[in-house]
C-alpha cells in the first residue's frame, strides 16, 4: 500500500471510492435523498474530471487498485477524504490524514480547514479538529449538513500534530 500522487487516468477510480464512501459509509447520517445529491449515480466525467485535476488529490494505492484519495490545498483547505466503503475502518483514513499533517508541515500551512459531513466528523475530531460552524448547504438542490472544522497546526520541534 502506497500514497502517490493523483494522475490523469484516475477520475473513474477516484469517483468509485467517492460513490462508494458516502452511500456506503454515510447512509446511518443521511437520507437516500440526501445521499444522491450528494454522490449521484450518473456524475458528469468531464465535470468529475475537471474537479480532480483541480484539486491534485493524492491517492492511495494497493496492487493498482485506488482505496482512499484526499487533498491539502495551499490554504490548508481539505476538499475531498474519502476511504473506499470496501476498505473503511482498517487504517486508511488515519494514514491518509497523517499525510496531510505532512504534508501541511513541509509546505507551512498553519491551520487546516475542512467542511465535514456528520458520518467523518469523529474521525477528525480525533486528529484535533474543533467544530467551528455547523452548517446547511444545499447539493443539488437538497440540504446535505455537515460542519466547517479547523485545526491550528502545532509548530513546535519535537511535537506531534495531534
Amino acid at each position: 500500500m502506497r500514497i502517490r500522487d493523483f494522475v490523469a487516468g484516475d477520475e473513474k477510480h477516484l469517483y468509485a471510492v467517492f460513490y462508494s464512501a458516502v452511500h456506503q459509509l454515510a447512509k446511518e447520517h443521511y437520507t437516500a435523498q440526501q445521499l444522491g445529491a450528494w454522490a449521484p449515480l450518473a456524475m458528469d466525467p468531464d465535470l468529475w474530471a475537471q474537479r480532480m485535476q483541480g484539486i491534485r488529490p493524492f491517492v492511495v494505492e494497493d496492487a493498482g487498485e485506488i482505496l482512499a484519495y484526499a487533498d491539502v490545498q495551499p490554504s490548508g483547505y481539505i476538499d475531498h477524504f474519502f476511504v473506499s466503503g470496501r476498505y473503511a475502518r482498517q487504517g486508511i483514513g488515519s494514514m491518509l490524514m497523517l499525510h496531510i499533517h505532512e504534508l501541511a508541515t513541509q509546505r507551512r500551512i498553519k491551520v487546516l480547514t475542512s467542511d465535514v459531513s456528520r458520518t467523518a466528523q469523529p474521525f477528525f475530531r480525533k486528529f484535533g479538529f474543533v467544530v467551528v460552524a455547523q452548517r446547511k448547504p444545499f447539493v443539488r438542490g437538497v440540504v446535505v449538513l455537515n460542519a466547517f472544522m479547523r485545526k491550528a497546526l502545532i509548530t513546535a520541534p519535537n511535537q506531534k500534530p495531534f
